[in-house]
């Protein structure tokens, strides 16, 4: 059987963004799941005083989408690396207990903008239009893009240029994405023809079933449902960066906070820089998911400059 997997969207920005626009629980933390329309969490409202408000009731209420291995949830309890970083984090403020909230991802932002809960804690993708709508702590797991197929890959679709390269040609390709995901925005930049699908899980049967050729989506989630999966007619390829018009498409995710809530940001990326400080303390929180050094953000990086559509060498 195949396991469930919910999907948000994934990688960031590059040198530029060529491409259209284009996730907790400490020992005790509950989890409870909301819709569109969502409901109360009991959040205060972010500003001065919220992170001591906080600190006082010893709980945060962080919104998950779902995804395997950054944040969902295994016998009714959250787990994943994301949930790893935030016990972690929001641990060491004081903050014991991190109840969270799973949110379709296209409530995420909204939810998190009406208050209904604290943070996001989705690996979201820093992007600059995302930045205008609320606040991203500093980088915190960088990405590459894969394509799952078929076993034994039939119509050899290594990546999204060659599924480009095949189309062009004439060929009959059906590529599934995400709505709404980043990979959406490469295709849609690329100029190519797609179905669209609301979650992974979605877009792991249709490959299976056939009735899509190929599915593309973040390296590790792809990987990581194909190792769970054995049974299902499904493969995954090589991770890659896609180029946009010449320009390498640099992914990188992060935790989101409501705009003007300064205080909670701050500490938040006091917490995240003592385990991104080197790679043997960021492995020792995320490196039980399958994440590895290559998913560590160089120091170079940061989110202004993903903010702005900018390099993070600059």
């Amino acid at each position: 059987m195949i396991r469930s997997i919910r999907r948000r969207s994934l990688l960031a920005t590059g040198a530029i963004l060529a491409s259209a626009s284009l996730a907790l629980s400490g020992c005790g933390g509950g989890s409870t799941t909301e819709g569109e329309a969502g409901g109360d969490s009991g959040s205060v409202e972010a500003g001065s005083g919220h992170l001591q408000d906080l600190k006082d009731k010893g709980t945060i209420t962080v919104a998950i989408a779902g995804e395997v291995p950054y944040s969902y949830e295994e016998g009714g309890k959250p787990t994943g690396a994301t949930i790893a970083l935030a016990d972690k984090i929001f641990g060491g403020m004081g903050i014991d207990k991190v109840d969270t909230k799973l949110v379709d991802w296209n409530s995420l932002i909204p939810g998190l903008k009406a208050g209904r809960f604290d943070a996001v804690s989705a690996g979201m993708s820093i992007l600059p239009e995302r930045c205008a709508e609320a606040d991203f702590a500093d980088p915190e797991i960088m990405y590459t893009t894969a394509v799952m197929t078929q076993k034994d890959n039939p119509k050899g679709l290594d990546d999204l240029d060659t599924i480009k390269s095949k189309m062009d040609d004439g060929e009959d390709i059906k590529l599934a994405v995400l709505a709404g995901g980043i990979e959406a925005g490469y295709a849609k930049s690329l100029g190519l023809k797609v179905q669209s699908v609301p979650d992974a899980q979605t877009g792991m049967d249709t490959v299976d079933n056939g009735r899509a050729d190929a599915f593309a989506m973040t390296a590790i989630s792809l990987t990581t449902m194909a190792k769970e999966n054995p049974d299902a007619n499904i493969s995954v390829g090589d991770g890659f960066v896609q180029e946009i018009d010449g320009v390498k498409q640099l992914g990188a995710g992060s935790t989101v906070f409501a705009k003007g809530d300064d205080e909670l940001l701050e500490a938040y990326n006091e917490g995240l820089a003592k385990v991104t400080e080197s790679e043997d303390s960021y492995l020792d929180v995320v490196g039980e998911f399958g994440f590895t050094a290559e998913n560590l953000p160089p120091k170079d990086m940061t989110t202004a400059q993903l903010c702005e559509g900018a390099p993070g060498d600059e």
